[in-house]
């Protein structure tokens, strides 16, 4: 019989009622953060994105480093609408192909699908989980673009990277959406690219319930996000950029508001996004700061077993994870950890989506599937557990006893 890769044993992940969860709460500081927003809600008289969304957007930028943030609805849309934008500016074009992180989750490659462009998977080394310099030389002269997944607050040389997009002419973008926080060297990680994108769901660094970010210190490029965020028009825009469109497409004021000047979508945030992102982005540094030290020690934990497959994350100066993946050199050891881990009542999951190119839309579309070992075995002989900032002391214990051999 064919073995299915997406059936492992089903007693293995059937527990409902677990004490250590992947999602703890909704929001870092939940109690004050619920209050704040009942009192927010109750007293402003705009919901539709508007200033709290904008003044978001500024303190993001100015938290990451960027000279450009434009909120959207989600991590998802946030990979939708980068892709869409360097279409818009012609600067990708239908039947580009682009290079992805086969280790990664479905809307990261979906939307390179859907726009018409030409994916091309790349596997990722198992000391970090990630794209390496070398997997990117066998296809850097016919990609277009390479769309680097920076999985689980992991990165492998990415700086050699950037160099190779550089020198080859490939645009670079990053899906930050799981390592908000890390950095190597001095630079944080969604700085290497032309842009990167983020997420903030529940389950992420820091929720705003459902909202995603994308980032770039491109000032065309922000203009264009901008715009395929709502709809194609310009209101967003500063009135000089609206002046320029208008006076180009010979625009009266009467139709002004009602012109569609490119491809887009409604991916615009609410206010109520846009407030609790303002209030957990206070606590954004502490957030940080807790995931680093629950990682280092699980990681100290996960170097005395030799059952793990060794990080080598020596390169990287701050790894920030919402979720710590672990894995192991064979299905058998690492049905026995699951197994161990799920006994406990501790929360686990696959590592992100496996190897995408098997996923069934990945299938269905795809003329060209091949294999990705290292992707493969991170699916079949691995797993992640939760990294939450609020962890108590009693549960990293449990954490760090089950990771004993």
């Amino acid at each position: 019989m064919k073995e299915n890769y997406w059936l492992g044993k089903v007693e293995d992940f059937a527990s409902s009622q677990h004490i250590v969860k992947l999602i703890k709460s909704s929001f870092y500081n939940e109690k004050e953060t619920k209050l704040a927003l009942v009192d927010f809600i109750m007293n402003t008289d705009r919901l539709s994105m508007g200033e709290e969304c904008l003044k978001f957007e500024t303190a993001f930028s100015k938290s990451q480093k960027r000279d450009f943030s434009v909120f959207v609805s989600s991590g998802s849309m946030a990979n939708l609408l980068l892709l869409q934008a360097l279409m818009n500016l012609g600067r990708l074009k239908l039947g580009d192909k682009v290079g992805f992180s086969a280790l990664t989750w479905p809307t990261n490659v979906m939307p390179i699908i859907q726009l018409g462009l030409v994916p091309v998977p790349l596997d990722c080394s198992p000391k970090t989980l990630n794209v390496t310099p070398d997997h990117l030389q066998e296809v850097a002269d016919d990609i277009a673009c390479l769309f680097l997944t920076n999985v689980l607050g992991f990165s492998d040389d990415i700086k050699k990277i950037a160099k190779i997009c550089k020198s080859k002419g490939i645009l670079f973008i990053e899906d930050n959406c799981e390592s908000l926080g890390s950095k190597v060297g001095e630079t944080l990680l969604g700085n290497f690219g032309l842009a990167s994108t983020f997420s903030f769901f529940v389950g992420h660094h820091m929720s705003t319930i459902e909202g995603g970010m994308i980032c770039t210190d491109d000032e065309e490029l922000n203009r264009a996000l901008v715009m395929a965020r709502a709809h194609g028009w310009d209101r967003n825009l500063s009135p000089k950029e609206q002046a320029k469109l208008r006076d180009k497409h010979d625009i009266d004021d009467f139709y002004a508001r009602y012109t569609f000047y490119d491809l887009a979508y409604n991916a615009r945030p609410t206010e109520i996004n846009g407030f609790l992102g303002n209030v957990q982005i206070k606590y954004l540094d502490e957030i940080v700061k807790k995931r680093e030290a629950n990682f280092k020690t699980f990681l100290a934990a996960i170097k005395k077993n030799d059952d793990f497959v060794a990080f080598d994350l020596s390169h990287m100066s701050r790894v920030s994870n919402f979720a710590m993946p672990v894995t192991f050199y064979d299905p058998k050891t690492s049905q026995h950890y699951k197994k161990r881990f799920l006994d406990a009542k501790v929360e686990i999951r696959p590592i992100i989506a496996g190897n995408v190119t098997r996923q069934p839309f990945y299938q269905k579309y795809s003329k060209k599937v091949a294999a990705y070992p290292n992707s493969d075995a991170a699916h079949l002989n691995g797993f992640y557990f939760g990294n939450n900032a609020e962890m108590s002391p009693v549960e990293i214990d449990l954490l760090c006893k089950l990771l004993e051999k």
